[in-house]
C-alpha cells in the first residue's frame, strides 16, 4: 500500500495487519482494520474529502483530531462524518461530499 508507515518505532510492523474493503467514490481500495477512514484515503492517494459551500475549494486533512470539519464526507449515506477520527468499516461506502451534504434516501 502506498504512502503508509508499515514500520512504526512505537506501533511496530504494521505490515501483517488485517486489512478490509471500502468503496469510495465508486473506487474500491483496501485498507488495515481500525485505521481511520482520513489515513486510509491518504494511502491510497486520495486527498480531497470534501468541497466547500461558497468557493467549491478542495478540503482534505487539516487537524486530523476532529476538531475542525476539512475531512467530512458522506459515509454509508450520512453526511459531515470526520473521517479522521471514524475507522474504517468492512463494505463502508464513502462518498466525497459538496457543502454541507445531504442525507442519500433509505438512510436513517
Amino acid at each position: 500500500m502506498p504512502d503508509r508507515v508499515n514500520d512504526h518505532p512505537i506501533l511496530g510492523d504494521t505490515t501483517r495487519k488485517e486489512t478490509v474493503n471500502i468503496t469510495v467514490d465508486g473506487q474500491k481500495i483496501e485498507s488495515k482494520k481500525g485505521e481511520m477512514i482520513a489515513a486510509a484515503l491518504f494511502a491510497n492517494g486520495i486527498r480531497i474529502n470534501r468541497y466547500t459551500i461558497k468557493r467549491e475549494e478542495p478540503r482534505g486533512i487539516f487537524c486530523g483530531i476532529g476538531q475542525c470539519t476539512d475531512c467530512a464526507m458522506t459515509v454509508n449515506g450520512k453526511p459531515n462524518v470526520r473521517t479522521c477520527v471514524t475507522p474504517v468499516e468492512e463494505g463502508m461506502v464513502v462518498k466525497t461530499q459538496y457543502g454541507v451534504g445531504e442525507r442519500e434516501k433509505n438512510d436513517d
